[in-house]
């Protein structure tokens, strides 16, 4: 992995330091759809100014929205797809490993989410990671309070294609999850996981 140019780093670090974060938030939507290594790099420089830790080699695709980006760490050699939304909080906790990659199209509620380093996320998948508690009755449940419950996923696990992870679930390391699986409790490591809800249909073994 080739560290990203010094200028392009000191670039980031100028408009942390000179331009509140509204400001430099204005930047983006000027180089969020281009397609340009001009658009590109300026992609990363915004991310680099907001993000709390941002590494090298980080990919952020056309269209990819974000909320509260000031919360994210963000590591080396990251994928992020085109039009992927990454929703954290002012509070929240947000940490994404080494060697990610996040497909098109996906839903990450990073309230309190933790990826591992490499792990594969599908295009479309979803990660939920706060529910309205929906009482009392009387009240319509978006005015609920909100709940907010951890979703870690550990290192080398995949969640397929428009799969969807559940508040408060742990991926163990080394899962596979099926597409369009909706993970409603924790599963462990080395397991392939599918279904709704999903269940363990096998735990992966060497091939000999």
């Amino acid at each position: 992995l080739l560290p990203d140019p010094p200028a392009e780093i000191a670039l980031a670090e100028h408009l942390r330091d000179s331009q509140p974060l509204d400001e430099i938030l204005a930047h983006y939507p000027k180089f969020s759809q281009g397609l340009t290594d001009f658009d590109h790099m300026m992609r990363r420089i915004i991310w680099r100014a907001i993000a709390k830790e941002m590494g090298d080699g980080v990919t952020i695709g056309t269209n990819v929205g974000f909320k509260h980006l000031e919360t994210f760490r963000i590591g080396n050699n990251v994928f992020i797809g085109d039009s992927a939304y990454l929703q954290g909080r002012h509070d929240g906790n947000a940490r994404i490993g080494n060697g990610c990659w996040i497909g098109p199209q996906a839903y990450l509620d990073a309230r309190d989410l933790e990826f591992g380093k490499d792990v594969g996320w599908g295009p479309g998948a979803k990660a939920l990671g706060s529910e309205h508690i929906g009482c009392p009755v009387e009240v319509p449940v978006i005015r609920t309070d909100l709940e907010v419950r951890p979703v870690r996923v550990e290192d080398g696990a995949d969640v397929g294609t428009n799969a969807v992870v559940l508040p408060g679930v742990r991926i163990g390391r080394g899962t596979i999850v099926g597409a369009g699986a909706v993970v409603t409790k924790d599963v462990p490591p080395f397991a392939v996981a599918a279904g709704v809800p999903a269940k363990v249909i096998r735990m992966r073994k060497e091939q000999t």
